[in-house]
C-alpha cells in the first residue's frame, strides 16, 4: 500500500458510513478474499490516492492496494486506476467511502490543471478559495495543488481578507490596513471594486490587492498604476472561457471559487471478483 494518512482522519467519513456495523457486508464469510479493480469511465486527473489508501487501511490492515496510475496523472476513460486485495468483508464495507473520495478529489485535480493549462506562459497563477466541501478542505486544497493550480489562504486564521464590509466597519481602506498590522504579521489582502477603492488601497501598501469584477479594461489600468508592485488578484466571473485573456492583463493570480465548487465527481467503478484458495 502506499502513502496513507493518520486514520483519525478517516474514521468520522467511515462511521458516517459503517453506523453500527455493516450490516450487508457481514452475510460473507470473515475468511473470504477478494481482488477489485478501480476504472474510471472518464478522462481524469488522478488524485487522493492517500485517502483511498487510508480507508481500507482504517478498516484492516490486510488489504493492499497496487496503483496502476500515478498522483496528478492525467488518464483516459476506461484506465485501471488501481487493484484492491484483501478480505471481501473489508473491500466491500469501504468501496462506497473510498470512492466517495477519490471521486471528489480527482474532480477537483481534473478541473485546476483545465484552468492551469488556460493560462500556461502568461506568467499568472491560479487560485482557489474557501468555497470548499465541508470537512475537505485540505483534501481539496491538495487535489488543487496537485492538478496544477495553487491555494489562497486555508482559513480565516492565516491571511487578513479585508472586504467592503470590513471596510465599512473600520472606517477606511487606509483604517482596516493599520488594524491588521498591529493584530497580526500574517499577510494583507484588500478587495476593491473600482479605480478610486484602488487607488486608496495603494497607499496603504498591503500585500495584495484583489480587483473584484473589474471590467478588462479597469483591470489593465490598475495594472500600469500598480508602480509599487504589490501583488495584483483578479476575481469575480471568471472562467474557461476568459480565464486567459483576464490573465493576459498583467494580474498576479486570479481566483477562482469554480476550482472547488462547481465540481462534477468522476465517474469511477470498483468491481470486485472472489480470490480462490491456494492463488
Amino acid at each position: 500500500m502506499n502513502k496513507t494518512l493518520p486514520v483519525a482522519e478517516i474514521l468520522p467519513l467511515l462511521q458516517e458510513d459503517i453506523g453500527t456495523g455493516d450490516v450487508t457486508a457481514a452475510i460473507i464469510p470473515a475468511s473470504v478474499q477478494a481482488q477489485a479493480d478501480v476504472v474510471t469511465r472518464e478522462d481524469c486527473v488522478v488524485c487522493g490516492q492517500a485517502w483511498f489508501n487510508t480507508v481500507f487501511h482504517a478498516l484492516d490492515s490486510q488489504v493492499a492496494v497496487v496503483w496502476l496510475a500515478e498522483e496528478g496523472q492525467a488518464v483516459a476513460a476506461n484506465t485501471v486506476l488501481c487493484r484492491v486485495l484483501g478480505p471481501a468483508r473489508a473491500l466491500l464495507t469501504g468501496e462506497r467511502t473510498a470512492l466517495n473520495l477519490l471521486q471528489t478529489l480527482s474532480a477537483t485535480a481534473t478541473v485546476a490543471r483545465q484552468y492551469a493549462t488556460a493560462v500556461a506562459g502568461t506568467g499568472c497563477k491560479v487560485l482557489d478559495t474557501r468555497k470548499t466541501i465541508p470537512g475537505l478542505r485540505t483534501a481539496q486544497k491538495y487535489a488543487v495543488s496537485c492538478g496544477g493550480c495553487y491555494n489562497h489562504r486555508v482559513g480565516l486564521y492565516d491571511g487578513v481578507l479585508i472586504k467592503e464590509n470590513h471596510i465599512i466597519a473600520a472606517g477606511s481602506i487606509a483604517q482596516a490596513v493599520q488594524a491588521a498590522r498591529r493584530i497580526s504579521s500574517v499577510p494583507v489582502e484588500v478587495e476593491v471594486e473600482d479605480l478610486a477603492e484602488f487607488q486608496q488601497a495603494l497607499a496603504a501598501q498591503p500585500e495584495r490587492i484583489m480587483l473584484d469584477n473589474f471590467s478588462l479594461e479597469a483591470m489593465r489600468k490598475a495594472v500600469a498604476l500598480n508602480s509599487l508592485g504589490i501583488e495584483l488578484e483578479a476575481s469575480g466571473n471568471i472562467d474557461l472561457e476568459n480565464i486567459r485573456t483576464v490573465a493576459e492583463t498583467g494580474v498576479d493570480f486570479i481566483s477562482v471559487g469554480a476550482l472547488t465548487k462547481h465540481i462534477k465527481a468522476i465517474d469511477l467503478s470498483m468491481r470486485i471478483r472472489l480470490i480462490e484458495a491456494g492463488q
